[in-house]
C-alpha cells in the first residue's frame, strides 16, 4: 500500500524569515524617549524612565508578555508625570505597530482574566487597525506612591491609538489600586502575547476576511 508523505503538504509554521522587532526613539520639547522590543524574546527588561511605579508596570508587560523590552526616558517630570507616562505610551505604541507589521501569521485576537489577591481584571484586545479604548477600572485612590492613577488610562489610551489595537478593559473586583493596577497590566501583557503569537493554521495569512489590516 502506497502511503502519503504528509509531510509534503504540512503548513510551515516558522515566521523565523520575518523580523519582529521594533525600535523607535521620540523627541519633543517635553520628553526624550527610546522603545526597543522584541516580540519573540523571553521577558527581558530594561525601564528607566524616572517614573518608578511606570518602570515596574513596563516589567510586568515584558514578562508575563515574553517580550524583551528596553524603555529610556527623560521628561519634565519636575512639573509632573504626566507628559513622560503618555509619550512612553505613545512610543511603545509605534514600537508594536512597527514589531507587527503588516499583522501576518499573528493569532489578532487575545484574551485574559488575571487575579492579584482581591483584585481580578479582565483584558481582551485585538490588533484591529482601528484604535479604541473600552476602560473600566475604578481605582479607589488618587496615587500609589508618587504615582497618579489616572495617568493609567493615559498609557493605554497612548498605547492603543499609536499601536492600531482596540482593548477593553474590566475591572471584576478589586480594593487595592497597587493591586487592581498591576492585575491590569498583567492580564493586558498575557493577552497582548496570546494576540501575537503566531497561528499555525494560517502562519502566513493576514488574519482578516478583507485580507488586510
Amino acid at each position: 500500500m502506497q502511503t502519503q508523505d504528509r509531510s509534503l503538504a504540512a503548513p510551515s509554521t516558522s515566521l523565523a524569515h520575518l523580523s519582529r522587532r521594533a525600535s523607535v526613539s521620540r523627541t519633543t520639547g517635553e520628553t526624550d524617549v527610546q522603545v526597543s522590543l522584541d516580540l519573540d524574546g523571553t521577558g527581558q527588561c530594561e525601564a528607566s524612565t524616572g517614573i518608578p511605579f511606570l518602570d515596574h508596570m513596563l516589567h510586568q508587560i515584558s514578562s508575563h508578555g515574553l517580550i524583551d523590552l528596553e524603555v529610556r526616558a527623560t521628561g519634565d517630570i519636575e512639573i509632573d508625570d504626566h507628559h513622560t507616562n503618555e509619550d512612553v505610551g505613545i512610543t511603545l505604541g509605534m514600537a508594536l505597530h512597527q514589531a507587527l507589521g503588516d499583522r501576518k501569521g499573528i493569532t489578532r485576537f487575545g484574551h485574559f482574566v488575571a487575579p492579584l489577591d482581591e483584585s481580578l481584571v479582565q483584558v481582551a484586545l485585538d490588533f484591529s487597525g482601528r484604535p479604541h479604548l473600552s476602560y473600566g477600572l475604578e481605582i479607589p485612590t488618587q496615587r500609589v506612591g508618587t504615582y497618579d492613577t489616572q495617568l493609567v488610562r493615559e498609557f493605554f489610551v497612548a498605547i492603543v491609538n499609536h499601536s492600531q489595537m482596540t482593548l477593553h478593559i474590566r475591572q471584576l473586583d478589586g480594593i487595592n489600586s497597587h493591586h487592581i493596577i498591576e492585575a491590569t497590566f498583567k492580564a493586558f501583557a498575557r493577552a497582548m502575547r496570546m494576540a501575537t503569537e503566531v497561528d499555525p493554521r494560517r502562519a502566513h495569512l493576514i488574519p482578516s476576511s478583507k485580507g488586510v489590516i
